[in-house]
């Protein structure tokens, strides 16, 4: 009778020990899952199909591209390119609008001046997804969005977009109602910052000359050499006029940028259809790095200007070589104008 009383007592304590591990590892998954949750993983939507027929896209003809993409891809993409991740903190979305170029143009300064506007979400770092991370996938590339609220904006900047070949498809492949920003400059002017970019990182670089010229003699001009090749905006906008009209395009001057950056910003707030919160009570101009600079916030102890990569004194270049260099431009910065409907002045620079 003891032991059957021991054996009962035993088996009830047992069991609730049991019990309270059961509870306690129910309580751990549990938490691990909300963790999960918290931070966007929980949802396993499916990859688009759109992403797969994309990369068979590149096998073809860029020819042949539009049509393929326009029957294939963009019921698709319209209907699933507003899927998103969401949370308690907004969704994960793919970007309504993208600053595609150029370098050296003033796209850092475009971005982080848009940044004010309390609508506007960016991503900081620029995610070459259309040039060089394709491969892995639109999925991968959503993830990098930062989360927006219903009414704002999901932007994104890589100036390299605007001389790469296969992104114009791309990006249509993702929504063809992407707003589409570039921002243009002098290419004169911008070919020099580009050297002196590049110069600063690799001191043994041959000179300005020595690079623009294929043929020193002749005065050919080497439009392989990337600083070149990129000012030649004519050629670049035709192949991203064969996938989106110009009314998704906004071309915002670097110059004015600079010299008026209040009337600027207007204009591209009035294209992504913003309020126009960022006016000249933000700005002031910087006399030491040459251009403006963001007024000092609500609660900061310094206003808010470029990193000191931005600014650079330009090295002497010969004037022949610039003059050659301007009069090899002019005719594509002719047809630019036309295409655009807008001139930038660049050939009444002496």
């Amino acid at each position: 009778m003891g032991c059957s009383k021991w054996r009962a007592a035993f088996n009830f304590g047992h069991l609730k020990v049991q019990s309270k591990l059961s509870v306690f590892l129910t309580m751990i998954i549990l938490f691990v899952y909300l963790f999960y949750c918290l931070n966007g993983f929980c949802e396993s939507s499916p990859r688009p199909v759109y992403d797969q027929r994309a990369r068979r896209q590149d096998e073809h003809d860029p020819k042949d591209a539009p049509s393929f993409v326009r029957e294939q891809l963009t019921d698709v993409a319209d209907s699933t390119n507003n899927i998103s991740i969401a949370n308690n903190f907004g969704s994960k979305k793919f970007p309504q609008t993208i600053i595609i170029g150029v370098k050296k143009g003033g796209t850092r300064a475009l971005l982080e001046f848009l940044r004010i506007h309390p609508d506007v979400r960016a991503v900081g770092s620029e995610p070459h997804f259309f040039d060089r991370f394709y491969d892995k996938g639109l999925d991968w590339y959503r993830n990098l969005m930062p989360r927006t609220l219903d009414g704002q904006i999901t932007m994104e900047k890589t100036p390299s977009y605007f001389i790469t070949k296969e992104a114009p498809r791309r990006v249509f492949a993702m929504s063809r109602h992407t707003k589409l920003i570039v921002v243009v400059r002098d290419p004169v002017t911008r070919a020099v910052s580009d050297y002196t970019q590049t110069v600063s990182k690799s001191p043994g670089l041959p000179s300005f000359r020595d690079l623009a010229f294929r043929n020193a003699t002749t005065g050919l001009i080497d439009t392989a050499w990337s600083a070149v090749r990129i000012g030649i905006y004519a050629k670049h906008l035709e192949n991203w006029l064969r996938y989106f009209p110009l009314s998704r395009f906004l071309f915002v001057s670097g110059e004015r940028l600079v010299t008026d950056p209040a009337g600027e910003m207007g204009r591209v707030q009035d294209f992504l259809g913003l309020k126009r919160v960022v006016t000249d009570k933000h700005f002031y101009f910087n006399q030491t790095k040459g251009f403006p600079c963001l007024k000092k916030p609500e609660g900061s102890s310094r206003p808010r200007c470029l990193g000191k990569s931005k600014g650079r004194p330009h090295p002497h270049i010969p004037s022949d070589v610039l003059l050659r260099l301007r009069d090899f431009y002019r005719p594509f910065n002719l047809k630019f104008y036309q295409m655009t409907g807008q001139n930038f002045g660049w050939d009444d620079t002496a």
